[in-house]
């Protein structure tokens, strides 16, 4: 991992996530740029210097929040974009290759309705970047066991795991697969990719109606450190995927977790 990324929402609690990113970057020798998104509009006449103000308050912004993090030698990198979320991420991804994001749930609240809101719902839904969803107030330590959690072993690219192979070989995690068979699977979803054999000291298969209540079941067995999903749109997400929020009623985990993107399901 060389670029990760961590988007800066309007929480109080940004600096908390972004101190986690700079540690988690400074284990991998990884590059860190924060951003923060806004959207102007207006007549060509004004938009260029309204744009240019808002610009200028949104760098200082999160230059105070860079200042209330420990960095040590790492050098934080400010970036903003005046447009749509996702199109910002896209482009900035094109000029650079971000290779993670680190982002923060909504809350942890168990009272709070939605753990994932607007901004970070939309990143999870809408972008192939790989992302790791990290609660708020978790300092960063090694995951030493890592759950991954599907229900099809088809992976059409290799390189779809590098992020989870970079950190089992930089945490030395165990990492054990969750195989969740849903009404209408094929034999060929039980056919695990060979790459994902390969890193996995053990398989579980379970029957259930999703691959979220496969996880509700053996999370608390396994206790991982790290839960690992997929980005499919038949996936893990599917009954969230038209929508950007997702309640707690819907989605939880107490432990970070690493969303890795398959283009096409």
């Amino acid at each position: 991992m060389m670029n990760i990324l961590v988007p800066i929402g309007t929480s109080t609690d940004a600096h908390e996530t972004l101190q986690y990113a700079v540690d988690f970057a400074s284990d991998f020798n990884a590059q860190i740029f924060v951003m923060e998104v806004f959207n102007v509009t207006g007549k060509t006449g004004t938009l260029t210097n309204i744009s240019q103000k808002i610009a200028e308050n949104s760098r200082e912004r999160l230059k105070d929040i860079v200042g209330q993090v420990k960095v040590g030698g790492n050098e934080v990198k400010i970036v903003n974009f005046n447009g749509e979320l996702a199109d910002g991420l896209k482009e900035l991804d094109k000029e650079l290759g971000i290779d993670l994001i680190i982002l923060a749930p909504r809350s942890n609240d168990v009272q709070e309705e939605y753990y994932l809101g607007h901004t970070s719902g939309t990143i999870i839904k809408r972008t192939n970047i790989p992302t790791l969803i990290v609660p708020k107030g978790t300092t960063y330590k090694k995951f030493k066991t890592v759950l991954v959690a599907f229900k099809s072993g088809i992976l059409k690219r290799k390189r779809i795991l590098d992020p989870l192979i970079d950190i089992k070989k930089k945490h030395n995690s165990e990492v054990n697969l969750l195989l969740v068979k849903t009404p209408g699977y094929s034999d060929d979803d039980l056919k695990v990719n060979t790459a994902l054999m390969d890193i996995s000291a053990q398989m579980t298969f379970t029957q259930n109606q999703t691959t979220y209540l496969g996880v509700l079941e053996h999370f608390q067995a396994q206790h991982p450190d790290l839960l690992c999903v997929f980005r499919r749109k038949r996936g893990f997400f599917k009954k969230l995927w038209e929508k950007s929020t997702i309640s707690k009623a819907e989605f939880y985990a107490p432990v970070p977790v690493l969303v890795l993107s398959v283009k096409k399901d």
